[in-house]
C-alpha cells in the first residue's frame, strides 16, 4: 500500500512540473521565450507628481489693527494692482490725523511768530540797540520752532500712511483666494493667516523632483547643469481629472540645494494660463517625452535588480544563459527600458521567466508568439478541465 502511495505522489509532482512556465523539451532542457535584441527609435516618457502654483502667490496682510468694516472682494474675483480689498475702522486713525494736523498748525504759527521777533532784532542789531547775543538768542529760538515744525510734519505723514492703511489693496493683480476673516473681525499685523492670497494665474509654474542620481546623469550627458536645463524637452502636464493640459511647458529653473531628507531636487516648470484653468495649489503629474535613435528597448520583466545593479540573462550560441549586467536610462515608461550598455544588436535576450534561470543554464529558445500560445492552449485545458462532467 505504501509502495503505492508514493508511486501516485511522484506522478502527481511530475504532472505539476510539466504545468509551470518553461517547460520540459528534449535533451532536459526548458523552453524560454527569447528575442534577438535589434535597434529602434525608442518613444518612452517618465512621469513626475507636481504642485502647482501662481508665479506670484502674494499674502495679503494688515498693516493697522482694528474691525474690518467692508469687504469689497470676494474669493475667486480676479483683482488690479492697487485695487481695494478690505476698509479696516479709521475712526481712531482719522482722530490720529486731525491731532498731527493741529499740532502741525501749532508750529507753523510758532515758526511765524518768531520769525517777526528774529527780523525785529536783526533791525535792532543793526542800530546797535541790543546785542549780538540777544539776535543769537532770537535765530536759535527760530531754528527750535522750525524744528519743532518739521516733527510735527513727520507725525503727520505718519498718522496719514496708517489712515491710508486702512484701506487694504491688491498690491499686484490675479484672482482672490480664500478670505478668513470677514466683516466685523478684529485683525492685525501679527495675525496668523493673511486676509487672503493674491495669485497671479497669467502663467504657472509646476513644482517637481528630481533624484540626485537622475539628475547627475542629466548633467554629465550634457556638460553642466544649465546645458541640462536647456536640453530637456517641453513637458505635457495631465490635470487631475486625468485630462491633458492644452499647454505644453518648459523647464525654466531647478533648486541649488538637493534636501538631504529625500535626496531629491527640486525643479519647476512654467506654463502659460490664458483660460486661468490653472489654480494656485492644485495637483497633476508631468509627463517629460524621452525620445532615443538607434536605441535598444527591451521589456522590463526581461532585467532583476540586485541593490543598485541591473541584471539580464543573454542565450549563447550553444543556447546557455549568462548573467549580463546591464545600463538604463533612468526615464522610462513603467513597461520598458533603454538599454545605455550591456547589450549590443544582435544578441538574444530571454524575456520571460528570467527567475527560473541560473547563470550557464541551457534552455531551448522559442519565440514570444509561441510561448503566448503555449499559455493560452494551457488555460483553455485547466478551463475545461473545470467544466463540470469532466
Amino acid at each position: 500500500m505504501k509502495r503505492f502511495l508514493y508511486l501516485a505522489l511522484g506522478v502527481a509532482l511530475a504532472a505539476c512540473s510539466g504545468d509551470k512556465s518553461g517547460q520540459q523539451a528534449a535533451g532536459g532542457s526548458k523552453e524560454f521565450a527569447v528575442e534577438t535584441i535589434a535597434l529602434s527609435s525608442a518613444d518612452l516618457s517618465t512621469k513626475y507628481p507636481a504642485t502647482i502654483k501662481g508665479v506670484q502667490d502674494i499674502e495679503i496682510r494688515p498693516k493697522v489693527s482694528g474691525n474690518i468694516t467692508r469687504q469689497l472682494v470676494d474669493e475667486g474675483d480676479f483683482v488690479h494692482a492697487g485695487q481695494p480689498l478690505f476698509i479696516i475702522d479709521p475712526t481712531q486713525y482719522q482722530a490720529a490725523v486731525d491731532q498731527a494736523q493741529a499740532a502741525v498748525n501749532v508750529a507753523k504759527a510758532s515758526v511765524q511768530t518768531q520769525q517777526l521777533t528774529v527780523d525785529n532784532k536783526k533791525q535792532l542789531l543793526a542800530k546797535q540797540i541790543i546785542s549780538q547775543y540777544d539776535y543769537d538768542v532770537a535765530a536759535n529760538t527760530l531754528s527750535m520752532y522750525e524744528a519743532q515744525l518739521g516733527q510735527a510734519q513727520a507725525a503727520l505723514r505718519s498718522a496719514k500712511d496708517q489712515l491710508s492703511y486702512c484701506t487694504v489693496r491688491a498690491t499686484s493683480s490675479g484672482v482672490i483666494g480664500e478670505i478668513p476673516y470677514r466683516v466685523g473681525s478684529l485683525v492685525s499685523a501679527s495675525i496668523a493667516e493673511p486676509l487672503t492670497t493674491v495669485s497671479n494665474l497669467e502663467k504657472m509654474y509646476a513644482y517637481f523632483s528630481m533624484t540626485e542620481k537622475q539628475f547627475l546623469q542629466l548633467t554629465r550627458e550634457n556638460g553642466g547643469s544649465e546645458a541640462a536645463r536647456m536640453s530637456l524637452p517641453e513637458v505635457t502636464l495631465i490635470l487631475a481629472d486625468g485630462s491633458i493640459y492644452g499647454e505644453l511647458g518648459k523647464v525654466t529653473s531647478f533648486s541649488g540645494v538637493i534636501d538631504p531628507t529625500t535626496g531629491s531636487l527640486q525643479m519647476r516648470a512654467t506654463f502659460a494660463n490664458p483660460d486661468k484653468l490653472l489654480r494656485s495649489g492644485a495637483t497633476g503629474v508631468l509627463q517629460f517625452p524621452v525620445r532615443r535613435s538607434e536605441a535598444i528597448v527591451i521589456p522590463q520583466k526581461a532585467s532583476y535588480a540586485i541593490q543598485d545593479k541591473r541584471f539580464v540573462y543573454v542565450v549563447g550560441k550553444d543556447n546557455k544563459v549568462k548573467n549580463t549586467e546591464i545600463t538604463v536610462l533612468e526615464q522610462h515608461d513603467g513597461e520598458n527600458f533603454v538599454v545605455t550598455g550591456g547589450l549590443k544588436a544582435g544578441d538574444r535576450l530571454v524575456v520571460e521567466g528570467v527567475n527560473q534561470l541560473k547563470d550557464g543554464m541551457e534552455i531551448k529558445p522559442i519565440t514570444v508568439a509561441q510561448s503566448e500560445a503555449q499559455r493560452q492552449k494551457s488555460k483553455e485545458h485547466m478551463a475545461t478541465k473545470a467544466m463540470p462532467g469532466q
